[in-house]
């Protein structure tokens, strides 16, 4: 814990990368929202809308290559979520001081934008700042028709979506949503490969059956549940107050985890983009840990209800991935595949990577074909 309060500055020197037009939503909390959105080139017929949402410490100014690919047909943007990228105040303050000439700042503390994180409901009010955005921009391209909308999301990005799809009361806005494609969904909690899996799984096991059973009893032999519940009704207040002890100020620059070299070896296929990933300023590199138990919560909120989900989907994922495993996919899979004609499954058989967007370039081509021919058929 010690050595990892004395974690490694991080630095920004670069500004932050740009792929399309630059644009600051206002939240309901006079919170700036930052987005980018890519017009395919005038003259040419525009057939959809697409909105990507991204995973967890990242931000959307690293998807130049799946925007750049899309935008040749769609409208493609793509938010940062609260506490990511410039929708992080600290990232914008930097970048406002880059512009300005200063080029070299300690971002170190950008992670603790995460404190304000108690559940992903600022996210999900992203997301519909957002998709308001796009649908209005949208509807002036072609008189008297609708473009249809789509969401492109990734690990986090997908829980926020499809949570945020069945806890939303705006009818009118989740009706003009057309489909759903998931990239490594966060429907599961990490487990930790190799020697260091040992002594991690255990715990992460436990913590996560324990919230699971917690107040929530399951189809079980009546011994079982009882003993589930009194495991639970015990352990999780003891779970959660250490955690929220741990997470507070002065507290958590010390215990806030830094992010383990192993993961980065299962972000991609690609050794090129391997690198790129761990040179990247803009990645955040620790979290604090009751933003970890909110997405862990978050999770078992969304499998307990997750059969409801009715919104056509393609789902995308890694068969080893052990960041997102594949448990939490085929409990989905299970769950909500005939919810829908056109639910479509695409598993990259013996893959380990969590990245699919950010595969090799051959591996990637082939994903982005995929996407863009099942919004095609949609459309049709």
């Amino acid at each position: 814990m010690l050595i990892n309060g004395c974690a490694k500055q991080q630095m920004v020197t670069e500004l932050y990368p740009v792929w399309g037009e630059e644009i600051i939503l206002t939240s309901d909390h006079n919170s700036n929202r930052y987005l980018q959105i890519k017009e395919p080139e005038q003259g040419r017929p525009v057939e959809a809308c697409i909105l990507i949402v991204h995973g967890m410490n990242e931000y959307i100014g690293r998807y130049n290559n799946v925007a750049h690919y899309l935008s040749d047909r769609f409208i493609v943007a793509g938010v940062d979520l609260t506490a990511h990228g410039l929708s992080n105040s600290i990232f914008a303050q930097i970048q406002n001081d880059l512009k300005q000439g200063i080029f070299e700042h300690d971002i170190s503390d950008a992670f603790l934008e995460q404190a304000r994180l108690r559940s992903l409901q600022p996210m999900r009010d992203d997301l519909e700042l957002a998709l308001n955005y796009l649908i209005q921009r949208c509807d002036q391209q072609v008189v008297n028709k609708k473009l249809p909308i789509f969401i492109l999301s990734h690990s986090l990005g997908s829980l926020v979506s499809t949570s945020w799809f069945m806890q939303t009361e705006n009818n009118q806005l989740k009706s003009r949503i057309d489909g759903i494609i998931l990239s490594g969904p966060a429907f599961s909690v990490t487990q930790v490969p190799g020697w260091r899996g040992w002594l991690q799984n255990p715990f992460i096991n436990f913590t996560f059956h324990t919230h699971e059973h917690f107040l929530n009893p399951h189809n079980e032999a009546l011994p079982v549940m009882l003993f589930n519940q009194i495991l639970s009704l015990i352990t999780v207040p003891i779970q959660d107050g250490m955690i929220e002890l741990l997470s507070l100020p002065g507290m958590r620059q010390l215990f806030s985890p830094t992010t383990p070299d192993w993961v980065v070896n299962y972000l991609s296929n690609w050794e090129e983009e391997r690198k790129r990933h761990q040179s990247d300023p803009y990645i955040i590199r620790r979290s604090i840990l009751r933003y970890v138990l909110t997405i862990e919560k978050e999770v078992i909120d969304f499998r307990r209800n997750m059969a409801k989900f009715t919104l056509p989907y393609l789902l995308i994922y890694s068969e080893h991935d052990p960041i997102t495993p594949a448990w939490g996919n085929t409990d989905f899979i299970a769950a909500t595949l005939q919810n829908h004609s056109d639910n479509e499954v695409f598993m990259l058989e013996g893959a380990n990577h969590h990245e699919q967007l950010f595969s090799t370039p051959a591996l990637r081509r082939q994903i982005l074909q995929k996407i863009r021919s099942w919004i095609t058929k949609e459309i049709s």
